[in-house]
């Protein structure tokens, strides 16, 4: 299987995922309001109605070859969800969750430089319905294979592997939680 080069939008910030195929993750797309924030905080246009697309998987297929030691995260509304971007371009590159045990990061799909061995798109969350509210597509086969892969990850011991934690399980970066009014500025 392939690896996939990713990078920050000036290239401060590079690296690959390994052996990427549609089934070693997920291709989703996410139409929540937070996730568009996020960017939208970080001084980059709103991806819109579309939403943002993302690669999930396992973070020990995740190895920066430039730009590690300047990656930054913040969170906001909930402290469970990293979200790391490149502080030298506030380019957004991945979510992670606040725990190297739940093994799991999603590349925002824009900084591949394919995104063609993703795959297709099999989950959309947040989807607008004809009633005004908001559904998922696919979240149950998404979120079914997050659980495998991260029970994966446990019992072989990779979860371990991550560029995003420490060794004693923090976060490799300071974590900035953002406020309500931090977010009431990324105005969509």
């Amino acid at each position: 299987m392939p690896d996939v080069p990713f990078s920050c939008s000036c290239g401060g910030v590079t690296g690959t995922l390994a052996g990427i195929s549609p089934t070693s993750g997920s291709h989703a797309q996410c139409h929540c309001d937070d996730c568009r924030r996020a960017i939208v905080w970080l001084g980059n246009a709103d991806p819109g109605r579309d939403g943002v697309s993302y690669f999930q998987t396992t973070p020990d297929r995740v190895t920066f070859t430039k730009g590690q030691d300047s990656l930054a995260a913040f969170t906001w509304k909930s402290n469970k969800l990293l979200r790391w971007y490149a502080p030298c371009c506030n380019t957004p590159l991945f979510n992670t969750m606040s725990t190297p045990k739940i093994s799991t990061a999603s590349l925002l799909t824009t900084n591949a430089n394919s995104s063609t061995l993703f795959g297709p798109v099999k989950t959309h969350g947040f989807v607008a319905k004809p009633n005004g509210k908001r559904g998922h597509v696919g979240l149950g086969r998404l979120i079914w294979a997050m659980l495998k892969r991260t029970t994966r990850a446990r019992l072989t011991g990779t979860w371990r592997k991550t560029p995003f934690f420490r060794a004693d399980g923090t976060p490799a970066a300071p974590v900035q939680a953002l406020t309500h009014k931090d977010r009431a500025k990324a105005r969509l």
